[in-house]
This record gives structure tokens, C-alpha cells and sequence, in this order.
């Protein structure tokens, strides 16, 4: 079974936590620690914030698009330096699916 984009994208951010911060961009982001790639997700979410109005403006979703895969992307860094992968993530979507969202929100502990 051929693994989806996902998969492939936790296996490579796996590998490149032992890499040598001058061969990938990943490296380097694990090498300068979390506070840099949380840098970059809060970067990542402006622009695409951003390009989501832009979006309104123009009917053009391209940006928004591009902007929201830089999101994604960044956060699986993320998810990864803290050992997590994609799959908890969709694991929390699934046990939410079918909630009500304001249902959801009100069995929220108030640390959450």
C-alpha cells in the first residue's frame, strides 16, 4: 500500500532529527530548537491569515492554498520535535467527529 503524503512527511521529519543541521532546512529548524520552529509556525499562520483576506479580494485561492501547506508543513515540524506525528493529530479529529462543536467546547477542562 503506497504510504499517503503524510506518512512520507512524518518518516522524513523522523530522519532529519539526527541530521546534520547543514544538510536540510528541517535540521537546521530541530538544531535551532523549538522556540525557532514555533517562530515559524507563528509566522506561517500570519501569512496565511493573510492570504486567506487576499483570497476574499481577488477569488484567487492559490496563495491561500500555498500559504496553508507552509502551515501544515511547519506544524508537523512541530509535532515532530515534540514526538508526535500527524496521526495523533488525526486521531483527535476522529474523536471529535460527530461532537457538536459547542458540545465539545463545554466538556473542555478549563486547562484546555
Amino acid at each position: 500500500m503506497a504510504q499517503s503524503i503524510l506518512e512520507q512527511l512524518d518518516q522524513v521529519l523522523a530522519e532529519r532529527k539526527g541530521a546534520d543541521a547543514d544538510s536540510s532546512y528541517v535540521a537546521s529548524l530541530y538544531h535551532k530548537g523549538l522556540n525557532k520552529i514555533l517562530e515559524k509556525v507563528g509566522e506561517e499562520a500570519i501569512e496565511t491569515v493573510l492570504a486567506a483576506k487576499d483570497a476574499e479580494q481577488s477569488g484567487d485561492n492559490s496563495k491561500l492554498i500555498y500559504e496553508t501547506a507552509d502551515l501544515w508543513f511547519h506544524s508537523l515540524v512541530m509535532l515532530a520535535e515534540r514526538g508526535e506525528n500527524h496521526q495523533a493529530v488525526l486521531n483527535e479529529l476522529a474523536r471529535r467527529f460527530g461532537l457538536s462543536g459547542l458540545e465539545e467546547k463545554a466538556s473542555r477542562t478549563p486547562s484546555n
